[in-house]
């Protein structure tokens, strides 16, 4: 079954001469339990199909179905729960809270859900040891290396295990090493969680642990 259909979906922004259209009729279709690459220059439109697919934007024209739901037949509050309970994102920027441990960063969206405690430990100590990180539990941010902090907020978008996980270039801000091991960890979580990743890159060298490339170029899908 599919995670994810995409067809012929449009997004431009701004009007006349300064308009930019991002996407040009996309069609894409990711199966459940995919890893699927998404390679492509900058401003390549890689960011703005994240953005649709995950709900935090809205196409000019085209539909989007995720786990089931045409997101254009999704009023806001059922758009939220959606995004709240299926879909987990992980960005460039960690985005961790700079005052919370690497537990409570992780355990957040299910504070927000009012998880009970013990299964809201439970769980964030299951997602730390998945992460490798079970003994850097009561470390904040700023004693963590980036690759470290990365791997946190790769925990906490599972918190809520999550059907689809949306990585826009996540191994953007580390090292070739440290990226590479970010993206086997990707590779793993969607064996191992039953996860279906759609993953934003540039980096050519992290491809081959994807199940699948897709590229985008100037809002088109030109390969796959």
């Amino acid at each position: 079954m599919s995670m994810v259909r995409v067809e012929d979906v449009w997004k431009t922004y701004g009007t006349g001469p300064a308009a930019v259209t991002a996407l040009r009729g996309v069609s894409l279709d990711v199966p459940q339990g995919e890893l699927v690459a998404l390679k492509g220059r900058s401003g390549s439109g890689k960011t703005t199909l994240l953005n649709i697919v995950g709900g935090l934007d809205t196409p000019d024209s085209g539909t989007v179905v995720v786990d089931g739901h045409d997101l254009s037949s999704l009023d806001e509050e059922k758009l939220l729960a959606l995004r709240r309970d299926r879909i987990g994102f992980v960005f460039q920027s960690f985005g961790l809270i700079p005052i919370l441990t690497a537990a409570e960063n992780v355990g957040v969206p299910l504070r927000l859900r009012d998880a009970d405690p013990a299964e809201r430990e439970e769980r964030v100590g299951l997602l730390l040891s998945l992460v490798g990180l079970a003994g850097h539990a009561a470390q904040r941010p700023a004693e963590l290396s980036g690759g470290q902090q990365q791997r946190v907020a790769t925990a906490r978008a599972l918190a809520n295990s999550p059907a689809l996980l949306i990585a826009d270039e996540p191994t953007g801000q580390l090292d070739a090493e440290t990226g590479h091991s970010v993206m086997e960890l990707l590779r793993a979580v969607v064996r191992s969680e039953g996860v279906t990743a759609l993953v934003a890159t540039h980096d050519n060298t992290l491809l081959d642990l994807a199940d699948r490339v897709l590229e985008l170029a100037d809002g088109e899908v030109v390969e796959a």
